[in-house]
């Protein structure tokens, strides 16, 4: 009766202490600037797995893009989400949110940096397969992963949620090295059916492998719990809403993405 006691102890304490882990890292990027991100990691897993980089709604380095994060390492991935706006920093006020990514995508080589600074800090960490590595961005974040694969980044794959689609560096032919699933809202009023239609001839003209995943009836930032509480309130909010079947079904759909980019 005591060794069998002590092992369910034995085996409670080690459900326990194989858990999803994680920790805030600063960094910086080529030009300096301080930025921090929110690893995550499950250490039940053992070794190297792929790493996929978490990219940020244009709120910021919210409490929702680290949960992504944990979601993430929750599937077996060393997981980094990282920032983009510096030192952290998120808001709820639109009108906040707007000018931080105005003011973060003003240059695109130094948005460039901002990425490429957090995907080397993700091939840094030891849990991290150097040669499987992934991106998913929201939003803003989505605009952010699209352009790190437009520009060659060393990616296995790329995937984007209610993203941005517009461009100032359209890709190329043969400088594409990531495929690319982009889970979009048919009712998204913040990217134009015109907008859809450029970045399809885009990936077509520069023979891109990708999946492009039209929702019915999702809106922009249909992935986040919170978006309908963020549409409303005194500061008029944009035109965002969660959707939980859209929710669903993307987060399968990547799944399946990234088991097929990483076998």
């Amino acid at each position: 009766m005591r060794a069998l006691l002590a092992l369910t102890l034995m085996c409670s304490a080690a459900l326990a202490q194989a858990a999803v882990q994680t920790r805030e890292i600063r960094y910086q990027d080529a030009d300096g600037t301080a930025l921090i991100g929110y690893y995550a990691y499950d250490d039940a897993v053992k070794g190297e797995r792929p790493g996929v980089l978490v990219v940020h709604e244009w709120w910021g380095l919210n409490d929702y893009a680290k949960r992504r994060a944990r979601d993430l390492a929750g599937l077996g991935y060393s997981a980094l989400a990282i920032d983009m706006y510096g030192e952290g920093k998120h808001t709820e006020h639109p009108q906040d949110a707007q000018a931080f990514m105005t003011e973060a995508m003003k240059d695109p080589e130094a948005s460039a940096k901002r990425f490429d600074a957090g995907l080397d800090l993700l091939k840094k960490q030891p849990y991290t397969d150097k040669h499987k590595l992934g991106a998913v961005g929201y939003c803003f974040g989505g605009k952010v992963v699209l352009d790190a694969a437009r520009r060659g980044a060393h990616l296995d794959g790329v995937v984007s949620f209610h993203g941005a689609l517009a461009t100032q560096t359209p890709a190329k032919p043969g400088v594409v090295r990531a495929y690319l699933l982009v889970e979009h809202g048919a009712a998204d009023s913040m990217v134009t059916p015109q907008q859809v239609d450029a970045f399809k001839k885009e990936m077509d003209a520069a023979k891109v492998n990708y999946q492009f995943v039209s929702i019915p009836g999702a809106k922009h930032g249909f992935t986040n719990p919170d978006a309908d509480r963020l549409s409303h309130g005194d500061h008029g909010g944009p035109d965002i809403g969660y959707n939980e079947a859209a929710d669903k079904s993307s987060w399968a759909d990547m799944q399946a993405f990234f088991k097929q980019v990483f076998k």
